[in-house]
């Protein structure tokens, strides 16, 4: 792992380079964008950048990475690394692109940092990057390799079959590979990444859930996202892209996947959180599972709940399944003890449960706390969070 000349030299200098970050980031792209222009207008998601969202997110990854170097140097944060290799697979980013990263990355710590950055300090953190990359680059060159995709071409002309309004929304979109070869496979809780030409000429790519397991055709979910800034893509797809266009989507990635056990499972979701946790329950309900499933949800109202009658339709097919459903705002009769915010802690939760949790970040830590309290081992608890990962390096 890191070098003990490195290690001194990093543990010294986190403290700076660690309060410098959200100052070292921004930069860091302003730097990577002038130079290299059609990243931002073809690989990185122009909404996050706006936000900013993808900025505390590489900053908190670096950060943790290094911070687990000095504090654990016979460890490797595996599981931080392994949720970014399968995001950047999925986008098919290849070796060539690290160094591109690592010239703009370093010039603007030299910027931020002035003379703190000596030769020696630079050197060190020139190590910490590279462990970093290279056990990235390795990751990714095993996914690519199991994928089918040693050469990184990840994204398939599909032409989709059906499209379906769940809500107002959310549509779920039904794809083909064009030229009929078979359909990639996939594990229940994995994502497919989706890239659509944009109006402007970008050609800008997004992931989403795969949200069922239909014959024949891969199935993904898409929420419109409103606001400002709007979301390009999934406004994109909602309002332009119909049966019989063609889509480039990638084979499915994601390390969030249901394990094959027989112990308890409890999937718990909320809002557009629940095409992983549909997706799991389908494979359930086609596998004849005899596990006991608690699927728990939450949402605003029931019009805003997305596969609202397959949750319930899923959970009756299987023996030894429940169905929890919050709503903030019900439309309909609805008992008070499920109106609000969800309470795991209520729950009746067996022993050497396996959770899964997918939705907003605030939901994913309330619904965390509550799962310890209830005695479900901290490694046991497994999470996905759509978008930059604000989470990523934590104690999670």
């Amino acid at each position: 792992m890191l070098s003990p000349k490195s290690t001194e030299l990093v543990r010294a200098t986190l403290p700076a380079v660690g309060g410098a970050i959200g100052e070292i980031t921004p930069l860091f792209y302003d730097k990577l964008f002038a130079a290299h222009p059609a990243l931002l207008r073809d690989l990185f998601n122009r909404g996050n950048q706006a936000q900013g969202t993808q900025q505390r997110a590489l900053a908190g990854a670096v950060a943790a990475f290094a911070t687990a170097l000095v504090e654990n140097p016979d460890a490797r944060p595996d599981a931080m690394l392994s949720r970014i290799a399968h995001k950047h697979a999925s986008l098919g980013i290849t070796a060539d692109r690290y160094p591109i990263v690592q010239r703009h990355l370093f010039a603007a710590i030299a910027e931020v940092l002035g003379d703190a950055v000596t030769p020696e300090v630079a050197a060190a953190w020139d190590e910490v990057y590279w462990l970093m990359a290279n056990a990235l680059i390795a990751i990714e060159a095993r996914l690519y390799a199991e994928a089918g995709t040693p050469d990184a071409d990840v994204r398939v002309p599909c032409v989709v079959v059906a499209r379906q309004a769940e809500t107002p929304e959310v549509t779920t979109f039904l794809v083909r590979p064009a030229d009929g070869r078979p359909l990639p496979a996939a594990r229940p809780g994995q994502y497919v990444s989706v890239q659509a030409a944009l109006p402007d000429g970008a050609r800008q790519i997004r992931q989403y859930s795969l949200s069922g397991h239909p014959e024949n055709a891969l199935q993904f979910s898409v929420k419109r996202v409103t606001g400002d800034p709007a979301g390009e893509v999934s406004n994109h797809l909602h309002d332009h892209v119909a049966v019989g266009d063609t889509l480039l989507v990638s084979v499915p990635f994601g390390d969030v996947t249901l394990d094959d056990g027989d112990s308890p499972v409890l999937l718990a979701s909320a809002g557009i959180g629940c095409t992983p946790m549909t997706g799991m329950l389908s494979h359930l309900a086609a596998t004849g599972s005899t596990r006991r499933v608690i699927a728990v949800h939450a949402d605003r109202t029931e019009a805003a709940h997305a596969f609202r009658t397959d949750l319930h339709q899923l959970v009756a097919k299987l023996p030894n399944a429940a169905a929890h459903v919050w709503y903030e705002h019900p439309e309909l009769p609805h008992p008070t003890t499920r109106t609000g915010r969800v309470d795991l802690t209520t729950l009746d939760i067996p022993t050497g449960t396996t959770a899964y949790l997918c939705g907003p970040l605030p939901f994913l830590k309330t619904a965390r706390a509550q799962l310890l309290a209830s005695g479900v081992a901290a490694a046991d608890i497994h999470y996905e969070v759509f978008g930059p990962d604000l989470w990523l390096g934590t104690d999670a």
